[in-house]
């Protein structure tokens, strides 16, 4: 990811990103690290309505037992590993997460930002530009 307009980096910030799908065997909606609590990740997946059908059997197992395989949204978690072009004096900080939600049906992805030290629900809105290609493209970024 770039971050354009930094007002201590002379130039634009690159960031490494790593992500998390939620498919119940490999990620679960309980997130376990980064310092988020399972009261936080309720929180923060019941931001997205197509949430809902899975709330109270998350809260019940941690969802140990829903089949994601057909639905037509897919939920993950996306964290900032590095700057990739600066050093950690940028004035950026990649201390927290997001929680993402992909919607298959429409092509658009929301995710809200998580870290304890920082505002609550930050929202992160992408929508595709599909430009002929094979798969789908947020600005420079695909997914095939």
């Amino acid at each position: 990811m770039e971050a354009l307009n930094v007002p201590m980096a002379d130039t634009p910030v690159v960031t490494f990103w790593e992500g998390e799908i939620v498919d119940i065997k490999n990620y679960t909606f309980f997130t376990g690290k980064w310092e988020a609590m399972p009261d936080d990740d309720i929180k923060h997946w019941t931001k997205f309505p197509s949430f809902a059908p899975f709330q109270s059997q998350v809260q019940a197992d941690g969802g140990k037992s829903l089949d994601l395989s057909n639905y037509p949204f897919i939920f993950m978690r996306w964290k900032e590993q590095y700057f990739v072009n600066v050093g950690t004096d940028c004035g950026l900080t990649i201390a927290g997460f997001y929680y993402v939600c992909f919607s298959c049906a429409d092509v658009t992805i929301n995710g809200f930002y998580y870290d304890p030290n920082s505002s609550p629900f930050q929202k992160l809105e992408l929508k595709s530009a599909n430009e002929g290609k094979t798969g789908f493209s947020f600005s420079s970024y695909e997914l095939q």
